[in-house]
């Protein structure tokens, strides 16, 4: 049922999409299949970013309700949840975004280490999805897309998770309303920096590890994700004008 729901509908629109790109171009179809989901899932990463936002923005007052009722568990969690009520902050829009980006790893998963392209497994295919005439794992010339090993794009992978992160640090510490206590405060300061530097570490090793395809989708990814940074800020500015 797996199979059947998720690894056959993106492994045929993965296959589709490697046949209309030029020269069949593994390369471009990454891009496109990458930029196509996050297009219409941007709803989600939208209602993410201002979730985000909207839990910084009330950090202190959940820091003072969990002070109060720090004895009472069943109160602290009615407190809490009316607190995102009264703020309209739903606090689990956060995991959607994060489980859409899943479906195009597990897709990328199985075209180059189940299936192994260049092969394509004819068995998965529907009858209306035909498997490529050509199969280009080199992406412009120069990026052997399962090669693995690749220290430049997993240092452009490492730049731009950390642009990435910093953007995300900054828009958090920007809604804060209330200062926090010194101790929180410290221990906020600390989680920033270990997502700030550890996370583009550790991204900038997976891709130097993994096949210049995963880099590659790293890569569009992260470009996406400061555009739509910039678009939501941008739509935020907007409406408080």
């Amino acid at each position: 049922m797996f199979e059947t729901i998720l690894i056959k509908p993106l492994y045929n629109a993965f296959i589709y999409l490697i046949g209309v790109m030029p020269g069949g171009n593994v390369g471009f179809a990454i891009i496109v299949m990458t930029i196509l989901i996050r297009a219409v899932f941007y709803p989600a990463f939208s209602a993410s970013i201002k979730t985000q936002m909207g839990m910084a923005a009330v950090q202190a007052e959940l820091d003072e309700i969990n002070e109060k009722y720090k004895d009472d568990s069943n109160e602290r969690a009615k407190q809490t949840m009316q607190l995102y009520k009264d703020r309209k902050i739903r606090p689990f829009a956060g995991l959607i975004a994060l489980l859409v980006q899943i479906p195009i790893f597990i897709a990328l998963y199985y075209a180059f280490f189940r299936e192994g392209l260049p092969h394509i497994a004819t068995n998965l295919l529907y009858p209306y999805v035909h498997a490529p005439v050509q199969v280009n794992l080199n992406f412009l010339g120069v990026l052997n897309l399962l090669a693995p090993h690749n220290i430049v794009l997993g240092v452009l992978v490492g730049v731009l998770q950390y642009l990435v992160v910093r953007l995300s640090t900054n828009r958090s510490n920007s809604v804060q309303k209330r200062p926090l206590a010194a101790d929180k405060a410290q221990a906020l300061a600390m989680q920033q920096n270990l997502m700030l530097y550890a996370m583009p570490a550790l991204y900038a090793v997976i891709t130097y590890s993994l096949p210049a395809a995963a880099g590659l989708y790293f890569t569009v990814t992260n470009l996406i994700s400061l555009g739509q940074e910039g678009l939501i800020r941008r739509e935020l500015k907007n409406k408080t004008v």
